[in-house]
């Protein structure tokens, strides 16, 4: 007999379901459903939808209980960053959420158990289930010990591993909001071979949306990454 979400992913949440369904429904994807002939299952987007308003709260809420000194500004970089799709990714993976995915065919040849915005979203989701089966005291506890790492690293020096990778930040949020790639052009190079300086524009929709400069294309493109999503993210 065939090990559940059940029996494996609730141990590992820190939390027992008294509605087993809507960890059912978060773990389903848009395509199985469409693929049932009745088409009555509920899928996760819902969820999702109120997953990302319960953790951006108690994301919020340990952030400011555990950095009393720290300014509003601060606060809502690291609240950002925490919530993002690579930290989301992250924690979905340590959980194994891709292999309790009810996906469709189309999704499953697509590899979509390994798919970022799909783990993530699917994450935000079973949060959202833990507190309606269990209210918000029991979302707190699963949260505080499902992100138990990245609220430890930044407690300890006020940083997320991977934050500081601002063209992969912003490419998320190019994604999740616009559904596009953004685009890097170098606009100037200039300096000797030995100590070449360059001047990069990153676009979005064939707007500009941030500049930055530096000693190698990878500096420049990040600086100007970091300057999209200063003027992009909220």
């Amino acid at each position: 007999m065939s090990v559940g979400p059940a029996e494996s992913l609730q141990p590992a949440l820190g939390y027992r379901f008294n509605r087993l369904a809507l960890l059912d429904e978060a773990l389903t994807h848009k395509s199985f459903v469409n693929e049932q002939r009745e088409g009555s299952a509920a899928h996760n987007e819902r969820l999702e939808f109120l997953g990302d308003t319960v953790l951006s709260l108690l994301v919020s809420e340990q952030l400011s209980h555990s950095l009393p000194n720290t300014s509003e500004g601060t606060l809502s970089k690291l609240k950002a960053r925490l919530v993002s799709e690579l930290v989301l990714c992250a924690v979905a993976r340590r959980l194994q959420l891709g292999q309790w995915l009810k996906l469709g065919r189309g999704e499953e040849r697509s590899k979509g158990r390994e798919k970022d915005s799909l783990l993530a979203d699917t994450l935000e989701a079973v949060i959202a289930a833990v507190y309606l089966d269990g209210g918000l005291e029991a979302g707190r506890a699963v949260v505080a010990k499902l992100f138990e790492p990245e609220f430890s690293s930044v407690m300890n020096r006020q940083h997320v591993p991977g934050a500081d990778d601002y063209k992969t930040q912003f490419q998320e949020w190019c994604q999740k909001r616009h559904d596009v790639l953004p685009e890097y052009a170098i606009v100037k190079e200039s300096g000797p071979d030995h100590a070449k300086h360059f001047d990069v524009e990153v676009t979005l929709n064939r707007e500009l949306a941030g500049r930055g400069s530096g000693k190698t294309k990878k500096e420049a493109e990040q600086a100007a990454a970091r300057e999209a999503l200063t003027r992009k993210m909220p």
